[in-house]
């Protein structure tokens, strides 16, 4: 069961109503025109403009390089594009941290800028106050736990998060502190659906999962892993429901063969006189 097609643009209450009638919602990434005008077009009810743009169009190793700057020019790109998906952008790494005023500076950038409807914000119990005074100043947070790629080094790396009974405890501590703070919503990475199951339970927000289990009210994954344009070992977690990368190696090849050869241009791809 999905959100109803007839629902023109999209919006946080759309995805509480969600959670409230056990209906689903899909979430990819998208960071430039093409693939979020493809991505809306195909009915994908939120695209998040992650900051996985780093280690996805950037070249680098983690998301942890990625300014606030460049999260708006990609975000503002995914924006005009859409009709009725909502765009939700992280909060990248150094843009949040310092103190909640700081939050509040970079969120209203990332809305008044780019005209993203909200942000994602990594981090625990600590940002409550951060994601407080962001609702307060109007702009909607979801909240991001469990593995926080921004946090890998000290979390020594990309492993799951919440084994265990008192971990699972606080997990499902921290997110109730950050619905009460006042997020929208909240994602769960790599995470035991168990403890993701109890977690969706204790809230009465919507709940996203990648590497979460079947029970939260959306799933997200990474464009490029979902549609094999990345090459390399894929995590558990990922589905790829077409492979891409392939298909575009050949086509370059093709191309470079044709271009060299000089059977590219021939008459049809010319102008005459």
């Amino acid at each position: 069961m999905a959100i109803s097609a007839d629902i023109k643009q999209i919006r946080t209450t759309h995805l509480a109503q969600a959670k409230q009638d056990g209906t689903h919602f899909a979430m990819l990434t998208a960071y430039d025109q093409y693939m979020a005008e493809i991505f809306d077009a195909a009915g994908i009810e939120t695209l998040l403009v992650g900051d996985s743009a780093a280690n996805n169009v950037l070249g680098h190793r983690t998301t942890l390089p990625i300014t606030l700057d460049q999260m708006i020019t990609f975000s503002a790109a995914v924006v005009r594009s859409t009709t009725r998906a909502m765009v939700i952008a992280d909060m990248p790494f150094g843009s949040y941290e310092v103190s909640p005023e700081q939050a509040v500076a970079s969120g209203i950038r990332l809305l008044k800028e780019a005209g993203v409807a909200a942000v994602k914000m990594e981090g625990g119990e600590f940002y409550a106050p951060h994601i407080e005074a962001m609702t307060a100043a109007g702009v909607p947070v979801m909240a991001h736990i469990g593995f926080t790629p921004q946090s890998e080094n000290t979390l020594g790396g990309y492993r799951v998060q919440g084994r265990g009974d008192e971990a699972a405890a606080d997990m499902v501590k921290t997110a109730q502190t950050l619905e009460a703070a006042g997020a929208f919503g909240l994602l769960m990475e790599m995470v035991p659906t168990s403890v993701a199951n109890a977690v969706d339970e204790a809230l009465t927000i919507p709940t996203v999962g990648i590497g979460a289990g079947p029970g939260t009210t959306g799933q997200v994954l990474v464009w490029q892993d979902m549609l094999g344009l990345r090459g390399g070992r894929m995590a558990k977690f990922v589905k790829q429901y077409a492979n891409l990368r392939p298909i575009v190696e050949q086509a370059a090849r093709d191309f470079h063969k044709e271009v060299v050869s000089g059977a590219f241009p021939d008459e049809a791809t010319s102008f005459s006189s």
